[in-house]
């Protein structure tokens, strides 16, 4: 039987599963970072800029939604102690401070700034977004702790979804009026944020049906995804009318709005376990042949239990481990783990960003139309929300059944990744197409397994200062991989005295240095899987199991 559960002192509100509703509604509205391309056009027109300075801000941007160190350290200082809310209001004050002086100033409330001044706007408004997800990404970590990569991959997929979301929102209400989304985005991540904040809370229980009602969420997101993905290739394909707009619509607030019944479901189911539970103990205390049939088998199991924490305990104290105990972020920047995974993240989400930011121009260059360039960039959210999902789910399903540790699915995506980068570079026939899913998957994995594996080997008191550290790793491959290499190729592709380059060439040597740079990627993530392996079947697999096995006892208890 749980000891901690009292009817008395429960709520349908305040719980784990309710919680997960609440991080993945919030999830559902953070991702204004993917939606640039709608109001840059505005931003650009509005202040005269010129495409240099536009991509002067869309680099501040890409700063501020990967820098969430102060996320992290918020969360890790204040979140245990006062509540993961402070944290949740902090990103809503500043995700509502930046787009809404960006809205003042492209409507001309507000004089036109100077353009350092635009970009802190742009600065702060995308920071907001580490806020958000550092905390409920966190959060689901510490209430699943033995399903922590499919709990990551729910938080990371929903996210990566937002933004197809979002567009279908601006769609319905603001089509043609980028200028109008912009008070949309000071407006409803905000709103959902400071609504949904209280019910956004740790608890430390475990539960006998977590996978089932986990695998619930997953199924959701799934319908979710391929629902988005069936409108936008309608829409890029027919002109819908406002009515039919309004439909879809509709349905897509309906399937947001379906996680609760889950939580509500799990919520009921428990409380029904409980109190069978409550009824048969009682009976068992008037029955005394049965209560002593029942301590001596309870005291069986238990002894199995404390023989896989003795093995457990033996292993954790092998000298050759590094990652056993929590560790805050100064221990883990002396570790060779994290520095492995710094240098495999900057491969991947660096080389991913490049892709996604220059998929217009790779398109034109290989002769495709702007539909179809359209419909690759809005897809490349389902690929991302694909490999965040399914990365996460596969790695714990292989790490309970077999003790597979999560690095090599790290090393299979970043091998696939280079793949990818080899379709595209050689331009056939359909290239593109196959080549941005190969790697739209491959970047989305990465998001799930990176903070998982922080969680594992560094633990989770400092989770979020921790992993928000390496993903500074992203712009910063981006950076050099995106300005240093692929633009300077592409400008010296192209013809003298021309801005635009049009055939294979363009990017073929970029995509095949890429392809290079991400197979390394897979390498150091292999050194990684031999260095943690031992630790993951002999150490996190065991203590894995024996919590699941020990949430089922107490149950039956």
């Amino acid at each position: 039987m749980d000891l901690d559960y009292n009817p008395s002192r429960k709520s349908l509100i305040k719980n784990k599963w309710v919680a997960t509703t609440a991080g993945i509604w919030i999830q559902c509205t953070a991702g204004s970072l993917y939606t640039f391309s709608i109001y840059s056009s505005v931003l650009k027109s509005s202040q005269d800029y010129d495409q240099s300075t536009l991509d002067t801000i869309s680099v501040c941007k890409d700063l501020g939604a990967n820098v969430g160190v102060l996320a992290g350290v918020l969360y890790s200082s204040a979140a245990g102690r006062v509540g993961p809310w402070v944290v949740l209001l902090a990103g809503a004050i500043q995700s509502f401070a930046g787009y809404f002086l960006m809205w003042l100033t492209v409507n001309g409330v507000l004089p036109r700034p100077p353009v350092a001044v635009m970009c802190l706007y742009m600065l702060l408004a995308a920071h907001a977004a580490t806020f958000f997800n550092t905390t409920n990404v966190v959060t689901g970590v510490h209430n699943f702790p033995n399903y922590g990569g499919t709990i990551v991959g729910i938080m990371k997929g929903f996210l990566g979804l937002s933004g197809a979301i979002l567009i279908q929102v601006y769609q319905t209400i603001f089509k043609d009026k980028p200028s109008s989304y912009l008070l949309l985005l000071a407006l409803l991540p905000t709103i959902s944020s400071l609504l949904l904040m209280s019910f956004v809370r740790m608890f430390k229980t475990n539960e006998e049906d977590e996978k089932q009602h986990l695998n619930g969420f997953s199924l959701v997101s799934v319908l979710i995804a391929a629902y988005l993905t069936a409108v936008i290739i309608i829409q890029n394909i027919l002109k819908l009318n406002l009515l039919v707009r309004v439909i879809t619509f509709v349905f897509l607030i309906g399937l947001l709005l379906s996680p609760i019944f889950i939580a509500i479901k799990a919520q009921r189911e428990k409380s029904y376990r409980m109190l069978k539970s409550l009824l048969e103990h009682n009976q068992l205390e008037d029955e005394t042949n049965l209560l002593d049939e029942h301590t001596t088998s309870t005291r069986q199991d238990l002894g199995e239990y404390h023989e896989i924490s003795n093995v457990t305990d033996q292993v954790t104290h092998d000298d050759s481990l590094e990652s056993r105990g929590d560790k805050n972020l100064v221990q883990a920047l002396g570790t060779i783990s994290f520095w492995f995974l710094f240098f495999t993240t900057a491969c991947a989400m660096g080389s991913g960003l490049s892709t996604v930011n220059n998929m217009s121009q790779i398109g034109e260059s290989l002769g495709y139309t702007s539909l179809e360039i359209n419909t690759l960039v809005s897809l490349w959210s389902i690929w991302n929300f694909l490999g965040r999902i399914g990365a996460g789910y596969i790695s714990d399903y292989f790490l309970h059944a077999k003790g597979c540790p999560r690095p090599l699915f790290m090393v299979i995506m970043l091998a696939t990744m280079s793949i990818g980068y080899l379709v595209i570079a050689f331009g056939f026939p359909g290239a593109l197409y196959l080549g941005s899913i190969l790697v739209g998957i491959c970047y989305g994995s990465q998001w799930s397994l990176m903070p998982t594996i922080a969680s594992d080997l560094f633990g989770k008191t400092h989770l979020g200062t921790i992993f928000n550290t390496i993903t500074i790793a992203g712009p910063v491959g981006s950076y050099l991989l995106s300005v240093k290499l692929v633009g300077y190729i592409y400008d010296r592709e192209a013809p003298e005295f021309e801005k635009t380059c049009i055939g294979t060439h363009c990017f073929k040597l970029a995509f095949i240095i890429m392809a290079s740079v991400t197979f390394l990627g897979s390498l150091v993530a292999l050194a990684l899987f031999v260095r943690t392996r031992n630790f993951y079947k002999n150490v996190l697999r065991p203590t894995v199991l024996h919590s699941i096995r020990e949430s089922k006892i107490r149950v039956d208890m």
